[in-house]
């Protein structure tokens, strides 16, 4: 394992983080906040407790999981995208790091500045909304595991997209809207019987369901179902990037 090699990838994209950080940190955590203020305060105010949890405390599971599938996925896909559009991917093609060691570089990277927004986020929701964590082992793994498993989801979305349009077609026109349809601001028993099927079939629920349950102990979903169906995402992801690596699938032309 050349160590050497990954530190050099993982600490050039922590640094582009550094010198971007409005972009990076503030500014997604201004937008939460946001919706701390609508959503928590003001509305939540005037609506009930859903499942024994204030709606202000019942929305921020979603909202810290939104906001991380969005720039795990961001991260990642801009991270690879970058050498690609300057040309720089020879040089790290042709440098003496394996496939596996320029995919920790890169995905650990993505995966730790979002999982460091998602913590500051946490961190910043308490001044608007008083709530506990019930299970924070569970809490802290469900955030590690989802940001790496969308963190190779970006990767995988910058080695496909050929121009900077295409970096934000998949998490504006599918990712934002399967976050808003997954219980970010409600419970799936809120819905018609019909509709709760058919949200089952989106697999934000799950990510969306096992976070709150580490804050509440109360799920949508059990655990066991959403931490499975993490792994089969994980699993789904990673055996792409292998075919990728493998046919050099728009890495070699």
């Amino acid at each position: 394992m050349n160590f050497h090699g990954i530190r050099a990838i993982y600490l050039f994209e922590m640094a582009r983080t550094w010198r971007t950080l409005m972009q990076s940190i503030a500014s997604p955590v201004i937008s939460t906040c946001l919706y701390f203020v609508v959503f928590g305060s003001a509305i939540g105010a005037r609506m009930g407790d859903i499942d024994g949890v204030s709606y202000g405390a019942f929305i921020i599971p979603g909202l810290i999981m939104m906001s991380l599938l969005m720039h795990s996925i961001s991260n990642a896909s801009f991270g690879i995208y970058m050498p690609k559009f300057s040309g720089t991917i020879y040089e790290v093609l042709s440098a003496p790091i394996s496939y596996a060691e320029i995919l920790i570089g890169y995905v650990g990277a993505a995966a730790t500045k979002s999982t460091i927004l998602g913590l500051i986020i946490l961190a910043t929701a308490r001044l608007f909304v008083p709530f506990e964590i019930e299970h924070p082992f569970w809490m802290l793994a469900f955030l590690l595991l989802t940001s790496i498993t969308f963190s190779l989801f970006g990767f995988i979305i910058g080695i496909w997209a050929d121009g900077f349009e295409k970096l934000q077609i998949v998490p504006m026109m599918v990712v934002t809207p399967l976050a808003f349809l997954g219980g970010t601001f409600y419970s799936l028993d809120m819905l018609p019987p019909i509709w709760q099927t058919v949200t089952l079939f989106n697999p934000v629920v799950y990510l969306i369901s096992g976070f709150r349950w580490s804050f509440y102990g109360v799920a949508d979903v059990h655990v066991g179902v959403s931490i499975g169906m993490t792994l089969v995402f994980l699993g789904i992801c990673l055996a792409m990037v292998a075919w990728i690596f493998k046919t050099g699938y728009r890495l070699r032309s």
